[in-house]
Order: C-alpha cells, then structure tokens, then sequence
C-alpha cells in the first residue's frame, strides 16, 4: 500500500510541476492489430475504449470465469491503481468476459472494444484466457508493471475474431541439463501464456540428472539427480513440486508433457540402479555434454519392469493426455534391439492411458495407433530419414514440428551469441519465424500436423536471465507459427508486431535479445 501511494504522490507531484506548460497532444490507442500471435480476424472502427478508477471486470457466475477475471485484475491493478471489483453483477462500464456457444471452437474468442468497454466472448474458458492475453497487448505495456503508472489506459475500437490454427502449441524446458526450480518453471509458464502456448513439454530425464521423484526406483532423485551440467549440484522435483507446476500450468490453460528419454539419454538412470546395466556395472555420474553413448539393456525384463513403474506414477500424477518417451541419439542401442524396445514400451504408456509422444525417430521402428512423432531435423537432413517421417505420416502417425535449425531456442542468434550451441546453425530471428509449419515436409498430410513446438536444451543455460535471451523473441515467432492463419505470415509485417513487444518484455522483466532485424522502439 505504501508502494501504492507513494506511486501516486510522484504523478501527482508530476503533474504539477508540467501544468504550466504546452499541453501534450492526446494520447491514442495502439493499433487493434498490433498483436502476437496475429489475429485471425481484425476488424478496427469506433471509438476506443478508455479503462478509468469507475471500471468493473464482470465475469461469469462459473469458477473459472471468476478465476480468469480475478487474475486481469491482479495484472491491471498495480500499474493502474483502480480498484477493478470483479463482479457477475450489474452493469457498469468496463470489461465483461462471457462463456456463450459461436464458432469459438475450445480456444478461440471475439473481443469487441468501443467507448463502452471491451467484451471478451468464448465458448470454453479456455477462449477467455486466450482473450484475455490479447486484451493484454492491447494495452500500453506499462500495464505490465508492478507499480501506478499514469496511463492513460486505451484500446482502439473494433472487432477481433480469433482461433487457432494448430490445436497443440508447445514449448519445451530441459530441465536434466540444468535444473530449474519450480518458481523458475512457473516463471516461464507465465511467459508462454502471454502467446498462448498451450503445451510445456517437461525434459525430465537424461545422462546428466534425473529430475522426477520415482518412489519405487529412489535412487534415480537421491543419486541420479544430485548433478547436472558441469558438476552443479542438480535437483529434482517431488511428486508434490510437479504436481504443483502441473496445478499452476492448467491455470494457465497449459497441460504439461513429461518427458522420460529412452533407451538413450539414460545414464542417470543406469549410475543409480546397475541392474538396468547389461554388465550390471553402474558407470559413474556424467556431467559433459556428449550424446549417444548411454543405453538401458534392452535384453533384460528388469528394464521393463523399471520403465513400467516409471510411466505408472509418472502418468498417476499427471493429468494431461501425453507421455513423452524420446527415443532420439539412441547410438549405442542396434537398430533391432530400438525396434523391440520400442514395441514393448508404447503399450505400457498405452496401459496407462496417456498418448505416446516420441522424437522422430519413433517412425524407425513401429508407431503405435495414435502415436505422435516431434521432428526436430534440419533443412538439410537425410532424404531417407525425411522419407520415413512422412511415411509416417501418411499412414496416421501425427507430427509436431521442431525443426532444429528453425525453431530450437538454444541454436546461436549470430556468431557472437555468448550462449547456446551451433551444431544446427545459427538461428537469427527471421529465419526462426519465416517457415511454414503446413508446407516443412512436402508429402506428410495437412491432417497429420499437430502443431509447432519450440524446445529450449539447457547445457548452457543456468539462470531466467539465460532463459529470456535464448527464448525472447524467437519463443513469439514460434506461438504465432502455431496460432495464426498461414495467411497471415508475413515477415515484415510481423517484425513490427514484434518490435512493440519489446516495450512489454522490459515491464515484465524480460531481459530478450535486440536483434538488428527487428525495429526495436529507441529506449
């Protein structure tokens, strides 16, 4: 409160001291389009809307409508200083969110703003939120801040209509590499849901930690999560840690991916339990950075007994409809024994009723019905292996697209980046947004495109203000990649859309990447 009034004394006193002098032209709204991802529907006209200390947030009598508007309020209220009641009652001016059956589908919504106040319409809750996150950007990007402002506070007028192109929106976090709490993860949450990105894809397990509580096979948290990278002291996350960013993710109208990778990418697993060994020799813990060279023993039913209880709690605790079994740089694992290892581990998902999601490399051996495989190849790969993927494809295997010299948050910007790796090139800003997820792999059918995921591996990343850097701006390119109408994608357009993001990063605390390609408003 203190903060509060303090605040305001200074724009008072600001005030004040300008009263003499030439009045400021009056302030106007940004365009009703000047939104990431792009809309698919933008229609400007009338007057804008004024946000004053008289506004309401009316909500719908359902929790969740209430809990949508309750958090735009707890956004609005610091840089603005109102009040903002959130109320299902009566009828004065401001913003009113409303579940009302339209073509909205489960994600989408219609903002209507005018003199009178916005109006956020969806069918599912799901569609408030999305709405609300565009009413956000419509917003100066002061709004963001965690102190008054002096506003003023302006949307231009007019109608967006928007839903999304793909149903699966993701974003992946590696948190085997380098460990990051659950504060750190919830941070990231917050900024995915701002793009609507709706799928946080959870890195758990790899040769340098494993990051899952397993009560069945403890060691796996007490020995194989006690390092990381480098030799840092690791971590991991209780059942009750997950749960908990589980909790918070669905708030954001996120649901979370776990990750287990295997048969490769498994030496944490095998320096904690030897049995999961052929030789039965445990190796010790691994902190570099080399891949392809762990693999569980496929040979041995210990192992399926180890994997079944790991997807058996794993799935227990988790509510989405996904499990994650990698399967990628299985190098030390033969071609027949990935194919048997594989047969026999998408059923155990199966079992416990979640979908099967794999790396690419999954449609080497035998997809299950229903199974997805993410593609995270070059421009530039193999033929053959492209080949196969469609294949794939064709035959009702469905496809989230990573390409990792498009959409990989860890590739360089430039020669100079300070972090991140080049093995697939380096990936300015342009190139990570200017590619058509419906057109990437000619032959794979429209209908077997689940969406876009961008992940982000952490062997060089340890701190948020790593994460921002590496992920801000291309992590937009990728959301409106998956959100937007292709009609819509255009690169000169969108670097100007982008450009007025960078004002809200810094009110958020963002610390992203100027790149040149972009034009950035002089700060």
């Amino acid at each position: 409160m203190a903060r509060v009034l303090g605040s305001l004394l200074l724009v008072a006193a600001a005030g004040a001291f300008t009263a003499g002098a030439a009045p400021a032209p009056p302030a106007k709204a940004g365009p009703l389009g000047r939104v990431v991802p792009a809309p698919a529907s933008v229609t400007p006209g009338g007057s804008a809307y004024r946000l004053t200390r008289d506004a309401a947030i009316r909500v719908p009598d359902s929790g969740e409508g209430r809990r949508i508007g309750t958090q735009l309020a707890d956004i609005l209220r610091p840089s603005t200083g109102y009040a903002l009641p959130v109320t299902s009652h009566g009828h004065r001016s401001g913003i009113q969110l409303r579940l009302k059956s339209g073509p909205f589908g489960t994600e989408g919504y219609r903002l209507v703003s005018g003199r009178g106040g916005v109006t956020i319409t969806a069918a599912r809750p799901a569609g408030l939120f999305h709405g609300v996150q565009t009413l956000r950007q419509l917003l100066p990007a002061a709004v963001e801040k965690d102190s008054v402002q002096p506003g003023p506070w302006l949307v231009a007028g007019g109608t967006i209509v928007d839903t999304p192109r793909y149903a699966y929106r993701g974003a992946m976090l590696d948190v085997s590499r380098h460990f990051f709490t659950v504060e750190q993860v919830k941070r990231y949450i917050d900024q995915l849901a701002l793009y609507k990105i709706n799928q946080l894809h959870l890195h758990l397990s790899d040769d340098q930690g494993w990051r899952i509580a397993v009560n069945s096979w403890p060691r796996l948290t007490t020995y194989g999560g006690s390092t990381e990278v480098g030799g840092g002291k690791g971590g991991y996350y209780t059942k009750a840690d997950y749960q908990e960013i589980v909790r918070y993710a669905a708030s954001r109208y996120l649901e979370v991916v776990p990750e287990i990778d295997m048969p490769g990418h498994t030496n944490a697993a095998l320096a904690s339990y030897a049995d999961l060994n052929c030789d039965g020799v445990a190796p010790p813990l691994y902190t570099g950075t080399e891949v392809g060279f762990s693999s569980l023993c496929v040979g041995k039913e210990i192992t399926y007994d180890f994997v079944d209880d790991v997807i058996r709690e794993l799935a227990a605790i988790t509510p989405g409809r996904y499990l994650h079994i990698g399967g990628d740089e299985a190098h030390s694992t033969s071609h027949e024994d990935y194919v048997g290892f594989m047969d026999r581990v998408q059923p155990i998902v199966a079992k416990y009723g979640k979908t099967v999601i794999g790396w690419h490399q999954l449609t080497g051996a035998h997809p299950a019905k229903g199974a997805i495989a993410q593609y995270w190849g070059l421009d530039d790969t193999d033929a053959a292996e492209k080949a196969q993927v469609v294949k794939a494809a064709q035959n009702g295997t469905g496809l989230i697209l990573s390409p990792a010299d498009r959409i990989y948050l860890d590739m360089k910007y430039t020669e100079d980046t300070p972090l991140g790796q080049d093995w697939a090139g380096l990936v300015d800003v342009k190139r990570a947004y200017d590619w058509d997820p419906g057109s990437y792999l000619p032959g794979a059918p429209a209908s077997a495109i689940r969406g876009v995921e961008a992940p982000l591996w952490t062997e060089t990343i340890v701190t948020d203000a790593d994460i921002d850097y590496m992920a801000f701006p291309r992590l937009a390119g990728a959301a409106e990649l998956g959100w937007s109408p292709a009609a819509t994608h255009d690169w000169d357009a969108y670097k100007v859309r982008l450009a007025a993001q960078g004002p809200r990063w810094e009110a958020l605390g963002i610390g992203y990447y100027r790149s040149p390609q972009v034009p950035w408003p002089a700060k």
